[in-house]
């Protein structure tokens, strides 16, 4: 454990949300390691699983800790216990949330920085009001947005040059106006609020998060240099961005314990898991999974199921818990030693790096591609809403590292509707196909690459460095 740094302090704090809590975990972690003092702020129903995860640093010795703010989810006319993306009750109640995040919390967040005055805080995109709060006294605001360099340029593109006015109709592909590599993307695949330039709801979210982006100290990304350097080239020299790019932050957790406590308990015994596994060939199994926030309905569900059985291929399904239980029993009997159904949560990390695996199907949210690019699997990309079909291109038209499903538009959570047919031969495609060797070996460099950018001068680990650095100097 590094030791230079012991005197500064860090804040991290996470929007409430699993995807958002998991990253911002694993880089308090990584700070640490560098003998920073860390310390997340979240709120007491989303502490037990932030303490699971920083068990093993606080045993090694590491100077990281939680610390507690309120969130009475009720006085912002949210159900009671409301402390997470993942509980509320439908995702139209999103903006109401992001809004009580700003009411409920900013008060007590202004409190801890007067009394702990830390060096730096590393807050979530998702509140932008904490630029504000940080320069009240004086403190360095670092964004985090939980997504790729080549998702940052596309969007600020398409904001600067509007390039989807450029077509007549919703579907027709435009070319995203000077962005390195000829990325083409149609108006149906873009969020709503960026081609209406809605300044209500989500667009004038966005908008704030943008203004706030600016007035910050700079951005910190979840990725690594040599996985999209042209882009964070672009990012930095082109669009005059101050960002340092620290990933993979999964790699933090060395150890199979660790994996297995990221996020929500496990739905599935790990050695279940794993065993089962063990038993499969070489890249045999296809691993589905489709994130925290999807919500799919009960047809596309039993789609998917028809076109897993037809395609003949063994695979791992996290499917949503739910009190409707949609998958047919005779399916599941007629896949036991073929198919293994979790219900609720997965050991995601643990399940990519097994050698059986062989695919990806992902909806492509950034923790997963890069885990998927990590472990060196190729994918299968199925992207539902946010940034995810700029993540798409990244996996299929610059690494070419993926096929994809063919999704034509942007559905906020339910996403576009896949027949079985489709399922069933894109399934195929990426476990049998003749491209595909092609794709596993690009991959499987891109999975070195990352492990060495996390290692002592790699290029995350440079990075970091250079930061931490930063912020001393800054500091004295």
């Amino acid at each position: 454990m590094g030791t230079e740094y012991e005197s500064l302090h860090m804040f991290f704090f996470p929007f409430l949300a699993h995807g958002h809590i998991i990253p911002t975990v694993d880089m308090a972690k990584s700070f640490a390691a560098k003998g920073v003092k860390a310390t997340i702020i979240t709120t007491p129903l989303n502490q037990p699983f932030i303490s699971k995860s920083i068990e093993k640093s606080i045993i090694s010795g590491y100077n990281i800790h939680i610390q507690i703010i309120q969130f009475p989810s009720s006085k912002a006319g949210l159900p009671n216990g409301c402390e997470n993306i993942d509980s509320i009750p439908s995702h139209e109640y999103f903006f109401e949330f992001w809004k009580a995040t700003k009411l409920l919390l900013q008060d007590p967040f202004e409190k801890l920085l007067l009394e702990q005055n830390p060096d730096c805080v590393v807050a979530d995109v998702f509140f932008p009001w904490t630029t504000d709060s940080a320069a009240k006294f004086g403190i360095p605001r670092l964004v985090f947005h939980g997504t790729c360099f080549f998702s940052l340029c596309a969007t600020e593109c398409i904001r600067l040059y509007e390039p989807f006015k450029n077509v007549s109709s919703d579907s027709e592909p435009f070319v995203i106006s000077n962005l390195p590599g000829e990325i083409k993307i149609t108006r149906l695949q873009i969020p709503p609020f960026e081609s209406m330039k809605e300044i209500e709801g989500m667009g004038g979210v966005m908008h704030e998060m943008k203004e706030s982006e600016v007035k910050s100290f700079g951005v910190v990304v979840n990725s690594f240099y040599e996985l999209e350097n042209v882009y964070a080239d672009y990012y930095i020299k082109t669009l005059g961005r101050k960002a340092w790019h620290i990933g993979p932050l999964s790699l933090c957790n060395m150890d199979s314990e660790e994996k297995v406590n990221r996020g929500k308990d496990s739905s599935i015994d790990q050695h279940v898991c794993l065993k089962w596994l063990d038993m499969k060939k070489l890249n045999s199994v296809v691993y589905i999974c489709f994130g925290s926030m999807a919500n799919f309905s009960n047809s596309q569900l039993q789609e998917i199921a028809i076109g897993l059985e037809a395609s003949g291929q063994n695979f791992i399904w996290v499917v949503p818990k739910s009190d409707e239980d949609w998958l047919l029993e005779e399916f599941e009997k007629r896949m036991i030693g073929k198919g293994l159904i979790i219900r609720g949560w997965a050991p995601q990390v643990l399940i990519l790096e097994h050698e059986a695996i062989g695919a990806f199907v992902t909806h492509c949210g950034w923790n997963s591609v890069l885990e998927g690019v990590t472990a060196g699997v190729p994918m299968v990309t199925w992207p539902i809403a946010a940034e995810q079909f700029y993540n798409e291109k990244l996996v299929n038209d610059v690494l070419k590292i993926g096929v994809p499903v063919g999704v034509k538009k942007w559905n906020r959570l339910e996403g576009d509707f896949v027949q079985c047919d489709v399922v069933e031969k894109v399934v195929k495609k990426i476990m049998e196909g003749e491209e595909v060797l092609e794709m596993r070996n690009k991959v499987k460099v891109l999975s070195k690459l990352a492990k060495k950018a996390v290692k002592k001068e790699g290029s995350s680990c440079l990075d970091l460095n250079a930061l931490i650095e930063e912020l001393s100097l800054l500091r004295h």
